[in-house]
């Protein structure tokens, strides 16, 4: 059984990847990386679930374990839901993020977990730049 609180253990391990947030999406936390999510915790219809996008193979073969299923509407995606019930060991959960985020995670943020590229500062999205307009008379 978890040794603590699974949100709190999901957050340590979610929140230690490099450019990760943590967002309230369809009313239940979710972990992104440069706003794409790649880890979701909730409660479906009384069962507390993590839910992380694996390797094709590897969903279909966790699949096979009663503790995970496809996740509703991505499942098709490689996307699976496990019990938090069947956490035997939150080294298991902390890879099937890592695999997650490497799937998710621009190339250079996986690099940097490897250890094999210095982190960079967040690129701000097009839609925060702003172009600087010729004024009226300028256009004249």
């Amino acid at each position: 059984m978890p040794r603590s609180d699974p949100l709190t253990e999901m957050r340590r391990i979610c929140l230690a990847l490099p450019e990760t947030a943590e967002t309230m999406t369809w009313g239940q936390p979710h972990f992104r990386v440069r706003g794409k999510i790649f880890a979701g915790f909730g409660d479906h219809g009384g069962t507390v679930t993590l839910g992380f996008k694996l390797e094709r193979e590897h969903a279909d073969a966790a699949i096979q374990d009663p503790r995970f299923a496809r996740a509703p509407y991505v499942g098709a995606h490689g996307w699976i839901s496990m019990d938090v019930k069947g956490v035997r060991d939150w080294a298991e959960v902390r890879a099937l993020v890592r695999e997650s985020y490497r799937l998710i995670a621009p190339k250079k943020l996986w690099a940097a977990v490897l250890g094999e590229a210095p982190v960079s500062a967040p690129r701000r999205s097009p839609r925060s730049r702003t172009k600087k307009r010729a004024s009226p008379r300028a256009r004249r």
